[in-house]
């Protein structure tokens, strides 16, 4: 009996640590994806810094300006003046087309399905 109890305590050391084996790889695997995802968000991070950079140097207000000058002829665009610009009251909105209601709407035989006589 006292055999068995050995064996048994053996297997359980040995599944234990079989199974120790296969959690320490998974946890290896997980913390590499880890890294691999942190550096590409590093990555990601910078290329998006340099495109931040390159979009501030192009929109620079003297080089718009020296590039509608140039192309003055095909697109006619002129610089922005203060007369051009309004306010919000100086907005003329449409009109709501409001229906007039002609009678009362019984809205109880409408709710139980009900069709109204014509």
């Amino acid at each position: 009996m006292r055999s068995l109890a050995f064996v048994l305590a053996a297997l359980a050391v040995f599944g234990l640590a079989f199974w120790a084996y296969r959690e320490n790889y998974a946890t290896q695997r997980a913390l590499s994806e880890a890294r691999n995802l942190q550096r590409q968000i590093g990555e990601a991070q910078e290329r998006l810094s340099v495109l931040r950079a390159e979009w501030a140097y192009l929109n620079r207000p003297d080089r718009l300006s020296e590039l509608a000058e140039i192309n003055f002829d095909r697109l006619g665009l002129l610089p922005l003046r203060p007369d051009q610009f309004g306010r919000v009251d100086e907005v003329s909105f449409p009109n709501l087309l409001l229906l007039p209601l002609i009678g009362p709407v019984d809205v109880s035989s409408a709710a139980a399905g009900e069709e109204e006589p014509l």
